[in-house]
């Protein structure tokens, strides 16, 4: 079925950016597998501020593909937002969000939704194995895995990503949700609902390069474990109790020293690293608190989380 259907059963969102060498690939395997399924569906590609050829690939698939939608962002906001613009433009009874370059192999599609069709309101595509990625990498992972369970009331699913299947009542509560930190596989997590899940292998990238750098990757996981926990803001006022405790059995110490023995020339280099130590800390403090204020401002702002340039909608129009 070619997905013309004014409600479709199934949506796949593929947020791009700078992906014009993957279009083509892309939709060569994608459109295949989903015509044999038997059920009708959309595709939502959303154009995240592109600086290469993507939207005009995309355009040119959408001419033999009406089934195809496109929705072009007036600039780049990032891929969490985008995958939002996806998940708000949605039509279909079950959603599934997948990367552009085919390392989530849409195979996997009909799995997750043979499970959904038993009942299940989300299906986790969890793959078997990191495919492409260094040791390094690996093991940052895990570790942002472990901190993000132990300090946030949300747990995430292991070697679990974006790719999944939800239900249309589990996408609406999704839109529904306000914040402006779009963390979003703490978003999928924390909305809950019955879930199963399926086994993939991780393909390796098509073509291009990945957007995301060692130092992306950092501040993607610090703003993951600010977004679904205020640890970071409580830890500081043990650290604080702690040093004021240190410091006041010194001072006893140091009374007690020169009552007993006199008065002696303090040590320069004891005051520096004093002094040193106490203004880091004070500044690595202000700066997770500025963080969190930061989200504040963002929230208090109440910009919208995207601003749609044009949707390119499967009729021969656009709006």
């Amino acid at each position: 079925m070619s997905g013309t259907a004014a409600v479709p059963v199934l949506s796949v969102i593929i947020p791009c950016y700078n992906e014009g060498e993957n279009v083509p690939l892309l939709f060569a395997r994608l459109l295949p597998v989903l015509r044999g399924l038997a059920v009708s569906f959309e595709v939502i590609c959303v154009n995240d501020g592109s600086r290469d050829d993507t939207l005009e690939r995309l355009l040119e698939v959408r001419k033999a593909e009406p089934a195809l939608r496109v929705i072009d962002l007036s600039r780049n906001f990032g891929k969490e937002k985008a995958l939002s613009a996806g998940l708000f433009h949605s039509r279909g009874q079950a959603v599934v969000p997948m990367d552009a370059d085919l390392q989530h192999p849409p195979e996997a599609i009909a799995d997750m939704l043979a499970k959904w069709r038993e009942g299940w309101d989300v299906v986790f595509a969890r793959r078997d194995a990191r495919t492409g990625q260094s040791t390094s990498e690996r093991l940052f992972a895990k570790g942002f895995y472990w901190v993000f369970d132990h300090l946030s009331d949300v747990s995430l699913p292991r070697e679990v990503g974006d790719f999944r299947l939800m239900d249309r009542k589990v996408v609406d509560t999704i839109n529904r949700m306000p914040e402006r930190s779009r963390f979003m596989k703490g978003i999928f997590a924390w909305v809950g609902y019955r879930h199963a899940e399926i086994v993939y292998r991780q393909g390796e990238r098509a073509a291009g390069t990945t957007k995301f750098n060692a130092l992306k990757l950092l501040r993607f996981a610090f703003d993951g474990l600010t977004s679904f926990s205020n640890f970071p803001l409580r830890v500081w006022g043990a650290i604080g109790a702690v040093i004021s405790t240190l410091a006041f059995v010194y001072i006893v110490i140091r009374v007690v020293r020169t009552l007993v023995w006199g008065v002696d020339v303090p040590g320069y280099e004891s005051i520096m690293v004093s002094v040193l130590f106490l203004g880091g800390m004070q500044l690595l403090t202000l700066g997770i608190i500025g963080d969190y204020l930061g989200r504040v401002f963002d929230e208090v702002k109440g910009r919208p989380l995207f601003i749609v340039r044009q949707i390119y909608e499967p009729e021969d129009s656009s709006t």
